[in-house]
């Protein structure tokens, strides 16, 4: 079983993220960049399907300039078989990265695709739903538990309340969740040879995919006032009635 990972390389998430002079986009020049928490959490859930010999090949994808491949090198010192590169704009939507993701697929022929269920920039968490769509495939989001058995997996996913548990048929697209693993640490003679590594890349030129979404403004949010003391209850109601307007 050949496994497709997908990650995004994004500001980490140690770092204050702060937005550009001109409210044109996050800042991201001399900020440090990592892989994705939650797309690192599905490249170990693939590393432990091949070495309990239920894949055979792992290969990873990123999408976007050249600094993606910083990503892709930290996913081949995690232990991945192989890596791709698809140069691609940076400003691609849920709905592009899917499209570019499907032509991947398509070239791969993957039997499992893996992704994180959201990215920590964005946040939207659309990605994985859009691209089973796209391939009329089976899809389990939001995973924090996984077993494959021959061509099928069972999942178990946090939902409202509690946890649901769904049998699928592969192939099929997989999100991950922070709590489905805990990802390896990588050693740093591994990163040293992974930079010694080939990265593939491909060729998604011919796919349609330009952003349906256009960012306006990007901007911190406003300073919260500062609370008050009340010396009563009285007083309380008083404020909240007169004041803030919510009684």
């Amino acid at each position: 079983m050949k496994v497709l990972v997908a990650l995004k390389r994004v500001v980490d998430y140690n770092v204050r993220v702060r937005p550009k002079a001109d409210g044109s986009g996050v800042e991201t020049a001399g900020v440090k960049m990592s892989v994705n928490p939650f797309d690192e959490n599905a490249i170990e859930e693939a590393l432990r399907l091949k070495e309990a010999g239920k894949a055979t090949e792992i290969v990873a994808v990123s999408l976007g300039n050249a600094g993606a491949q910083e990503g892709l090198r930290h996913a081949l010192a995690m232990g991945v078989d192989r890596v791709i590169h698809g140069e691609a704009g940076d400003d691609l939507d849920s709905l592009a990265v899917a499209k570019l993701l499907k032509a991947v697929v398509a070239a791969e022929q993957p039997q499992l695709v893996l992704l994180g269920k959201q990215a920590i920039d964005d946040d939207a968490g659309q990605t994985a739903q859009m691209l089973a769509a796209l391939l009329d495939w089976p899809q389990a989001v939001a995973v924090s538990k996984l077993t494959v058995e021959g061509n099928a997996a069972t999942v178990v996913r946090e939902i409202d309340g509690g946890t649901e548990t769904l049998n699928i048929d592969l192939p099929a697209v997989i999100s991950a969740d922070l709590r489905l693993n805990d990802p390896r640490f990588v050693k740093l003679p591994n990163l040293m040879m992974a930079k010694k590594k080939p990265i593939g890349a491909i060729d998604l030129s011919a796919v349609a995919a330009a952003p349906s979404l256009k960012t306006l403004k990007v901007a911190e949010p406003p300073p919260r006032k500062a609370g008050v003391k009340v010396n009563s209850v009285a007083e309380l109601v008083d404020k909240l009635k007169n004041e803030a307007g919510v009684l």
